[in-house]
């Protein structure tokens, strides 16, 4: 994956789109411990973590809450000058909830989190403009989600002028159906942004929720048809398949684990999948590099781990 930024000093920039969250978990006890999460925040924490220049677009509030997440984010190393604050809101609430296969449940407080303003004026030039700022733009279906009507519309035409930019345009499916009114305006939407990606990280869970129906190999030929020149489509069981180039092949998880809690596996998932492409390794060897990832992520609690918990750089695959 060569991108624009390849070559400069510190290498390609990661412009990560979405919304953080005051993450609140159940402990054994039945009392509350305080993090913060949201998918797209924690594919930028992990791919600071794994040394990609990063930065998060968004917006929080003036509380204390929000400025404990910057503060946070600053101590990871993302990159939080595009990080809008908003006087008089406060920044989205959940709670998971999970079971005793590690299984998690989402609850939700989040219907006036102010990132959903970021692209009505006055600030929808400058959320452009940081979008368009760096050598990769990345969101997911969560980040498509919480942008309705003109919004919206800003939101697809940024990605278009990225892409004719020459901006990769990397898009997570993660699908959540609390999100949209109803599936046919997801999945008309998704078929719109698809079309304006290079690389899709897929999940065939993704769109049997949304569409009722899919398949492994249905799904990678919608991509195809889309002209997305670069798709992960993972699968229900362990693995995923890697299509680039023509080609396209299985990567097994190396060593399969029982999770402690599933959240945020496929955000760190896509976190060592980018950090390998943008240091030069083929697709398969980031697939394999975003499963050792995950499976480190989900043998902790929350969202994100601790930083001793990270894994080593992954190994290459044997030819």
């Amino acid at each position: 994956m060569a991108e624009r930024g390849q070559g400069q000093a510190g290498g390609p920039r990661v412009a990560c789109l979405g919304e953080c969250m005051v993450e609140l978990r159940t402990r054994p006890d039945g009392l509350l411990s305080r993090a913060f999460g949201g998918d797209t925040l924690n594919t930028a924490v992990y791919l600071a973590r794994l040394g990609v220049r990063t930065d998060y677009v968004s917006a929080l509030g003036d509380d204390d809450f929000s400025a404990d997440m910057v503060r946070a984010w600053e101590a990871e190393g993302v990159g939080t000058a595009h990080v809008l604050r908003l006087p008089g809101h406060l920044p989205g609430l959940y709670i998971i909830e999970t079971d005793a296969a590690g299984e998690r449940r989402f609850l939700h407080w989040r219907d006036s989190a102010p990132v959903r303003r970021i692209f009505d004026p006055p600030h929808a030039d400058a959320t452009e403009a940081a979008l368009l700022a760096g050598d990769v733009l990345y969101l997911s279906g969560i980040s498509l989600s919480l942008f309705r009507d003109g919004a919206r519309a800003r939101l697809l035409a940024t990605l278009e002028r990225a892409r004719e930019a020459g901006v990769r345009v990397v898009f997570d499916t993660n699908f959540r159906a609390r999100g949209w009114p109803d599936r046919a305006e997801a999945s008309a939407t998704y078929d719109r942004v698809l079309g304006l990606c290079h690389t899709v990280l897929a999940g065939v869970d993704d769109f049997r929720q949304m569409e009722g129906a899919g398949e492994a190999e249905t799904v990678l030929a919608r991509l195809e048809r889309r002209g997305v020149a670069e798709s992960v489509v993972k699968l229900p069981e362990p693995g995923c398949l890697v299509s680039a180039g023509g080609k396209t092949e299985p990567v097994s998880i190396p060593s399969p684990v029982v999770p402690i809690d599933t959240t945020a596996a496929g955000d760190s998932f896509a976190a060592g999948y980018l950090a390998a492409r943008l240091s030069g390794r083929g697709p398969a060897e980031a697939a394999l590099a975003g499963h050792i990832v995950a499976g480190a992520v989900i043998r902790h609690p929350g969202a994100i781990i601790p930083r001793e918990a990270m894994p080593p750089a992954a190994p290459r695959r044997s030819a």
